[in-house]
C-alpha cells in the first residue's frame, strides 16, 4: 500500500480551505459570541482486508448527544491532550480499544467547525495490523468500516435536508449499505475525497 500512503501523504499536504455545517446552509446564522472547542477524530484506514476501509463506529441509542449517528472515534480535546492527535488517538483507544501505537499517523485534513461549536481536525492514519475491537458499551453501539472507495467516489454524496430548530437545514450523506452516514462525519468524509482528487 505504499502508493496509497504516498498518494495520502501529497494530497494532505496540500491544505485546503476548511469546512463548516454552515457551507450548505447559508441562511443559518453563525453565532458572533461562539467559542470553537478544539476536538480531533481518527480517520483510521485500514490496510489488512482485501480494500482499504475506512473504520467508523455507531454511536450508541442511549447517548444525550447525537445517539445512533455514525461517527469516527474521537472527541474533544482534553487538558491532558497535547494536541488533535493525541485527542483523536485517546479516544479511539477509549471507543474502540485501538492501541494508540497502531495508527501510522499521516496529516490532517483541514478542520470542520460544528453548529455545536467544535472545530474538529480529522487524523488520517493508516492500520497495518488488526486489533481486537471493543467498542465502549456506553458510547458505541457498533463499530464497523466502509471501502475506502466509497468515500472517495464523490458520485456517492448525496445532499439531503431536514427541519432543523425551526429551519431547514442541508447536509451531505454517503449511505452504505444499512449504514446511513451525514453530518459532519459525512462531510469530512466528502472533503477527505474531495483533496484525494
Amino acid at each position: 500500500m505504499t502508493d496509497l500512503r504516498q498518494t495520502l501523504t501529497a494530497a494532505l499536504a496540500q491544505q485546503g480551505m476548511g469546512s463548516s455545517d454552515f457551507d450548505l446552509n447559508p441562511d443559518l446564522a453563525v453565532p458572533k459570541d461562539r467559542r470553537l472547542r478544539p476536538a480531533g477524530v481518527l480517520v483510521a484506514i485500514s490496510l489488512v482486508e482485501e480494500v482499504p476501509r475506512v473504520i467508523l463506529t455507531k454511536r450508541s441509542s442511549v447517548l444525550k448527544h447525537h445517539p445512533g449517528q455514525i461517527a469516527f472515534p474521537g472527541g474533544k480535546v482534553d487538558e491532558g491532550d497535547t494536541d488533535v492527535t493525541a485527542a483523536a488517538l485517546r479516544e479511539a483507544w477509549e471507543e474502540i480499544g485501538l492501541p494508540s501505537e497502531l495508527p501510522e499517523v499521516i496529516g490532517l485534513l483541514p478542520s470542520h467547525e460544528t453548529v455545536t461549536s467544535f472545530q474538529v481536525t480529522p487524523v488520517v492514519a493508516l492500520l497495518n495490523e488488526r486489533f481486537e475491537i471493543r467498542p465502549e458499551a456506553g458510547e458505541v453501539a457498533e463499530v464497523f468500516s466502509v471501502p475506502l472507495a466509497h468515500v472517495l467516489d464523490e458520485k456517492n454524496y448525496i445532499v439531503e435536508s431536514r427541519s432543523w430548530r425551526g429551519t431547514r437545514r442541508h447536509y451531505y450523506t454517503v449511505p452504505f449499505g444499512p449504514y446511513y452516514i451525514w453530518g459532519a462525519t459525512a462531510r469530512m468524509l466528502r472533503n477527505l475525497a474531495g483533496v484525494m482528487q
